[in-house]
């Protein structure tokens, strides 16, 4: 019999609560909307920017929540509900306190990543490739900010064999609190760049607040650095200064313990060899993308530390398909022929939009076909916005990119910059832009699509991938709680 993840009692102990009506025997599970609460899960209550989980008790007891975690100060106006209470002084510090005791009770080797790029894609294939080695608990979609690590982590069953957080930041002092409640034996730091860069002095100090990821580790516990990365060295005395001792490197350079010494592009996909502390093993990634063949570095180290299998991670990692927006290529219908679409279009930064760029450099056009970058807003960079913008001909010239099509106001810029030198559009919204695109696309183009997810570049590439699908039977109900973090 599958032990329940919590007992009512265990959950009112963790959360120094007071029930009201009687406490269920079993909570399969810990919810904070009301959208997707499952039977017999404790539905917390938690206020996010927006939304008030406190609006939303009903609908969570008729989804089937067999415990509402409430506030103190709202109880007053709760007096209809039957559901079981549990009654807290503060409903996101009960979550965190229920996710410290989650943390003291695993049994299983953890690992948290955190970076300015890469975080999800290493957490996921982490997830598949520790998947064939126990069982895994990880943190879902990019569930990585104050509320999303401790309720990731109260979802931790006891018995996982391992666990694997995400842990983001938007500004300085946020990961320390989150990585102290994660305690990894294994913290990643994927890459520093001019993510949010509008929150910081410079990049040094993006790499000090990536850093507080090591003020975490237990004794004993390991670093895991980027050798490619300018800022690789201030991290590993980051690292050192936290008391972590075992200090890995990934990447191409010479010094890295987890190095990659062979890679293969192909159509659909590379080929790539990696030498993991010692030992060679083979990955065929779906991606075309070096970048994703460094964060593989990064997941087979990982692999490694822990313990895990390396050849059964490696040979599921040949399995692994990367998420939505972060690189699938699609062949949609054109004529007689197709259009090639790259999926890229989940957030950019100048690091990742460079990545991007780089990845239709090397996709092969059909026939007659042509190299169409469709980009929009890398947001959040403050006054380096211009420039960054700006700077990003560089690399689409050098890619020999047919077209460009921009949309957003802060990357006009790089209109400017760009006019002359290639063909290059800005259109003030998406309509246009999608009005533009279905103009000029032809059968044998290969077209990327790259934004900060505010732009809504992925709503055209659902249009382009999925033609067929009625938006108006689609219901998007606003999120309920704050975004993650970069």
């Amino acid at each position: 019999m599958t032990e329940p993840l919590w007992t009512g009692e265990a959950l009112l102990a963790a959360t120094g609560g007071r029930p009201i009506g009687s406490l269920p025997p079993s909570v399969t599970g810990i919810s904070i909307d009301s959208r997707s609460v499952g039977p017999g899960e404790a539905f917390f209550a938690i206020k996010g920017d927006r939304f008030d989980g406190h609006d939303f008790l009903s609908a969570a007891a008729a989804a089937g929540a067999s415990l509402l975690v409430v506030s103190e100060r709202k109880l007053p106006a709760l007096q209809r509900l039957t559901t079981p209470l549990l009654v807290v002084d503060d409903v996101l510090k009960a979550l965190e306190r229920l996710a410290a005791v989650a943390r003291m009770r695993a049994t299983g080797q953890i690992i948290a990543v955190t970076g300015s790029v890469g975080k999800t894609t290493t957490k996921e294939a982490l997830r598949h490739a520790l998947g064939a080695c126990g069982t895994v608990h990880a943190s879902a979609a990019s569930f990585n900010n104050h509320w999303g690590v401790p309720l990731s982590l109260a979802r931790l069953p006891q018995d996982a064999d391992y666990a694997v957080f995400e842990i983001g930041m938007n500004h300085p002092g946020e990961i320390r609190p989150l990585v102290k409640l994660v305690q990894p034996h294994v913290a990643i730091v994927t890459l520093i760049a001019p993510a949010h860069l509008g929150h910081f002095r410079d990049l040094e100090e993006i790499a000090d607040a990536k850093g507080e990821i090591f003020e975490g580790v237990v004794p004993g516990g390991s670093a895991i650095i980027n050798a490619d990365d300018p800022y690789g060295p201030h991290l590993a005395d980051l690292a050192r200064t936290a008391g972590v001792t075992r200090i890995a490197r990934f990447g191409e350079a010479g010094t890295a313990d987890f190095r990659l010494i062979r890679f293969q592009k192909l159509d659909d996909g590379a080929n790539m060899e990696a030498r993991i502390d010692g030992t060679n093993v083979d990955v065929r990634i779906a991606s075309a993308g070096r970048h994703i063949a460094q964060n593989m570095l990064a997941v087979l180290g990982a692999v490694d530390l822990v313990g895990a299998d390396l050849a059964k991670a490696a040979e599921a990692l040949s399995g692994w398909r990367t998420g939505k927006g972060r690189g699938a290529r699609h062949d949609v219908p054109a004529g007689s022929g197709i259009i090639r679409v790259i999926d890229e279009s989940y957030n950019a930064n100048p690091a990742s939009m460079r990545a991007a760029i780089a990845v239709l450099a090397g996709a092969e056009p059909r026939s007659d076909g042509r190299r169409v970058a469709v980009l929009g807003d890398m947001r959040e960079l403050g006054d380096n916005s211009a420039r960054l913008h700006a700077e990003l001909a560089e690399p689409l010239l050098a890619a020999a990119v047919d077209a460009v099509f921009l949309t957003g106001p802060e990357i006009r810029p790089l209109l400017d910059t760009i006019a002359g030198q290639a063909d290059v559009q800005w259109l003030p919204d998406l309509d246009a832009l999608g009005r533009a695109l279905a103009v000029y696309l032809r059968p044998g183009d290969v077209v990327m699509f790259k934004a900060s997810n505010g732009i809504g570049l992925s709503r055209l590439v659902d249009a382009m991938v999925e033609p067929r699908t009625d938006s108006s039977t689609r219901q998007e109900a606003a999120p309920r709680v704050p975004a993650p973090e970069a």
